[in-house]
């Protein structure tokens, strides 16, 4: 199913599953927002920031579960966060080939 994702989808987690920031960043727009555990973050700076923080702050493994054409991608998530496991829905806006907004939710 990820071969039907638009390219930078599939970059985003790729990037984000070999922990690689720098790579993560570059898949946003410079006025891109992210949201995720009730906090937004705007522009690639605060979104490099939060990759920063997240990174280090639990360890988990993710599966592709699934996407739909809005680009709601589900990953499954098991780590040393409270509960041990969710499965987390990223919803992407895209504009131009680069994502603009990311909203990261259960």
């Amino acid at each position: 199913m990820t071969d039907k994702l638009p390219d930078v989808i599939t970059a985003y987690l790729a990037a984000h599953d070999a922990h690689d920031n720098d790579a993560v960043t570059q898949t946003f727009a410079p006025d891109a927002i992210v949201t995720d555990e009730g906090q937004t973050y705007h522009g690639t700076e605060e979104i490099q920031s939060w990759l920063t923080k997240a990174a280090g702050e639990y360890t988990y493994t993710t599966e592709f579960k699934s996407a739909t054409i809005t680009y709601d991608v589900v990953q499954h998530l098991e780590g040393t966060f409270p509960g041990g496991q969710v499965d987390l829905h990223y919803l992407f806006e895209l504009r131009d080939g680069v994502i603009t907004r990311l909203t990261i939710q259960p």
